[in-house]
């Protein structure tokens, strides 16, 4: 199964990231390093959010229902005329679902890299947010998962089977910062700073765009 940066890196995550970039105004490469680092991260919370029955359930019934993956059907209209205001609000409604408290902590170490603010950081995320939930709903419906733990499956398999451990220790970082700044500092530091242990997965697609 391809991952979740092999998509962005196909010429529909092209597609994606021309069309959110025109539609948030910001740079095309710096919308780029934004979703290339903030996807992984969306992917690794709804990861934990299915754990729970609840969680798993909640995420089966969106992908199901409001996030079926038509959104990807007609990207061009999608971005034509400009986002409609209501892909905003649902991309708002997601993120806050999937981060909770720690949103702005993570566009925060976000925007710290990307040289963006936090709030640029959090344009490209409201539109970028449904349209990940359209990705994961075509990919749920080509793997034919149907149960909870199908559904594990397929988000681990999208963050990438062969991730290390200290990849995915990252990932868990990113999701533990909750804005007061250690936290946030620390893992700055591993892109700012450099971790040159990191070379393969996403790590080494992060440490490739990030730790220079």
């Amino acid at each position: 199964m391809a991952g979740i940066l092999d998509i962005l890196n196909s010429d529909l995550g092209k597609s994606i990231i021309s069309g959110v970039a025109g539609s948030t105004d910001t740079d095309a490469t710096k919308t780029s390093s934004v979703l290339t680092m903030a996807l992984p991260v969306l992917m690794k919370a709804m990861e934990r959010n299915a754990a729970t029955p609840e969680g798993a359930q909640s995420l089966q019934n969106a992908l199901e229902n409001k996030h079926d993956g038509s959104i990807l059907d007609n990207l061009g209209s999608l971005f034509g005329g400009g986002v409609d205001e209501s892909v905003k609000q649902d991309g708002a409604g997601i993120l806050s679902h999937i981060l909770g408290n720690k949103q702005k902590g993570v566009e925060q170490i976000i925007g710290q890299k990307s040289g963006l603010d936090a709030g640029s950081v959090a344009n490209i995320l409201k539109v970028a947010a449904p349209i990940l939930m359209g990705v994961l709903a075509k990919q749920k419906k080509e793997q034919n998962v149907t149960n909870s733990g199908d559904l594990t499956s397929l988000l681990g398999g999208l963050l990438g089977g062969s991730s290390s451990k200290s990849e995915q220790n990252f990932l868990e970082q990113m999701l533990d910062a909750d804005g007061d700044g250690s936290i946030i500092d620390d893992v700055a530091g591993m892109f700012l700073g450099s971790d040159k242990k990191q070379s393969g997965g996403i790590g080494g697609m992060l440490g490739g765009l990030f730790g220079k």
